[in-house]
């Protein structure tokens, strides 16, 4: 029974492949009709930000999702190329190419290839817990930065003019200085394009709605409003005649099915961009997790992180051998596919057998395709991933994680997505660092006829002054050890009348060597100056390791089971006739 067991874990379509029916059937081909409607336009764009020709957007739409069907575990997630990836993408390739050359295009297969690999690796290693590094601040202000960088970028698309630039200064540089060159008939077709993607994203729906359509209807006629916006664009393009007038079309698209490509072997091209596919790794996982996760308790279904790892790997993998570039799983997209009503992954492989079809047969009537409205196309799409209302909540909430967040977004708006994301880790390292260096504690007191114990500043608390109870809200570690040997030390000499200090270890999961060796010096100092030390409610795991030491036969007090049978005992050994009577009688 083993090996099915394994084989269906790795391959989880034979898991939900056996209760699939005609009924299972009928909800993922009308949910793939919606998502092929939305993601043609999309892909064609998205591929425009890579700086890659637009077919390869359809080339990365195709066999990836049939790979995801495969091995991935959620049933609804929606993969293909996204806005970030996109961006991303551009600066890695663009750092070792220029934009329109087979190096360029080699380039981003490659990045798919070693994405692939890297997410697969992980996966087979179960290591998705490494995405943990990437905190919710710092992904938040990496999406809302890079939301900003790609509608920035598109703005000359919509004016139709020349620009450039690897972060923000340059590329609002550029577009200042090249802003008297705005074509008007570009602008003519980019202006009422985005503002039409706009309100359908938001009011169509409604619309159509009062108008008596069925919601079912409304729905897909809303879905479908990046296609409305193509074929009013292109039939104005044919009918004004805009190429003639200096208005940037999409031109011919290769017709036919995605092409077998081969990533570089060249280690000088790999070992330029493992840095950055491992970046678009991490991100592209963390994006489709959250989604997956998301989306799947709704319906109160689980996904399996490291599977996901293998089924986005083998995504990209095969993105890059059918000539496309790094992929993961969308929000809206996905959104759409689970309101559309996917029920398991064989959607996304009806998705590709519909991107598949539009490539052998609808590519000639995208020839007059403006390019401002695949720009309008990704300027709706990315504005919603800004995000202003976060920054304040953090203020509120954390000054450090406020800190992360914001170094995220200057860093990757003044330097570029890659440093941006580095930054990001770094500062939200440190500053968890210099939290878990200056953990809290506490003074704390038993509250009156109760058995419970609270911080002397937030409670009206009972205290006695020859017994000091110390509560450790944090594992000893090698970053907080000797911080909480001066923190004992300086409130002992505080209060000179003290007899016994009692460490309250609840929240101590853990005491390593450096916590052993601080404990070892506390209590030696303490016994020197004819201070005992005692622990109470110390867990089993930590007990444990103590026990296979000689702290706990040196140790100048005892160790008790609960806070309040150390407080109860250690406070009558004063005989203090102020004591309460159900400690001074013993009775609690």
């Amino acid at each position: 029974m083993a090996e099915p067991n394994l084989l269906a874990r790795y391959l989880p379509i034979l898991q939900w492949g056996r209760t699939y029916n005609g009924s299972v059937l009928t909800n993922d081909l009308v949910a793939a009709v919606i998502v092929t409607i939305m993601l043609i336009p999309q892909s064609l764009a998205y591929a425009l930000l890579a700086g890659l020709p637009p077919v390869v957007g359809l080339y990365a739409s195709i066999l990836p999702l049939v790979a995801y069907a495969l091995f991935g575990t959620s049933r609804t997630l929606a993969v293909g190329p996204v806005a970030v990836l996109s961006l991303m993408t551009a600066s890695a390739a663009s750092a070792v190419a220029a934009q329109g050359t087979a190096e360029y295009v080699e380039a981003a297969i490659t990045l798919a290839a070693l994405s692939g690999i890297l997410l697969a690796v992980l996966g087979f290693l179960r290591l998705g817990f490494l995405a943990n590094l990437l905190s919710h601040p710092v992904i938040s202000g990496f999406i809302t930065a890079s939301g900003i960088l790609i509608a920035t970028s598109q703005i000359k698309h919509i004016l139709g003019i020349p620009g450039g630039g690897d972060n923000w200064p340059e590329m609002l540089g550029s577009l200042a200085s090249n802003i008297g060159l705005t074509n008007p008939w570009t602008l003519a077709i980019g202006i009422p394009a985005t503002l039409f993607l706009f309100w359908v994203r938001g009011g169509l729906k409604p619309a159509l709605l009062r108008i008596g359509l069925k919601s079912r209807a409304a729905d897909i006629a809303a879905k479908a409003g990046p296609v409305i916006a193509v074929a009013l664009t292109i039939l104005a393009v044919v009918m004004l005649d805009l190429a003639e007038k200096g208005v940037d079309l999409v031109g011919a698209i290769p017709q036919g099915l995605p092409p077998f490509a081969t990533p570089s072997t060249d280690m000088d091209l790999i070992a330029q961009l493992w840095v950055p596919a491992l970046l678009i790794s991490v991100i592209g996982f963390v994006e489709s997790v959250s989604v997956a996760q998301t989306l799947a308790a709704k319906r109160r279904q689980r996904i399996s992180p490291d599977q996901e790892l293998i089924g986005l790997g083998a995504s990209n993998i095969a993105s890059a051998f059918s000539g496309g570039y790094p992929v993961t799983g969308g929000f809206a997209r996905s959104v759409v596919n689970f309101d559309a009503g996917a029920e398991t992954p064989a959607a996304g492989a009806y998705t590709a057998i519909g991107i598949a079809l539009a490539s052998l047969f609808l590519t000639p009537l995208l020839f007059s395709l403006p390019i401002a409205t695949l720009a309008a196309t990704i300027i709706v799409a990315v504005l919603s991933l800004v995000d202003l209302k976060t920054p304040g909540q953090l203020w509120r909430y954390s000054k450090a994680d406020f800190a992360a967040h914001l170094a995220t977004i200057v860093t990757t708006l003044l330097a570029g997505v890659e440093l941006g994301v580095i930054t990001g880790v770094v500062v939200g390292l440190l500053l968890y660092l210099w939290r878990a260096s200056r953990p809290h504690a506490a003074i704390v007191g038993r509250v009156p006829e109760t058995e419970h114990f609270r911080n002397v500043e937030r409670h009206d608390v009972f205290t006695v002054p020859h017994v000091l109870s110390i509560r450790i809200d944090e594992s000893l570690t090698y970053l907080n050890a000797r911080w909480l040997e001066e923190y004992v030390l300086e409130r002992v000499a505080d209060q000179p009348e003290v007899r016994h200090v009692i460490l309250m270890c609840s929240a101590v999961n853990e005491v390593d060597a450096s916590g052993l060796e601080s404990l070892e010096a506390i209590n030696h100092r303490l016994s020197d100056s004819g201070i005992d030390l005692h622990l109470s409610e110390v867990k089993g795991p930590v007990m444990d390791r103590l026990k296979r030491t000689e702290f706990l036969e040196k140790i100048g007090g005892r160790v008790f089971l609960s806070q309040n049978r150390a407080f109860r005992e250690l406070s009558r050994d004063n005989d203090d006739p102020s004591l309460p009577d159900d400690i001074a009688r013993g009775l609690i």
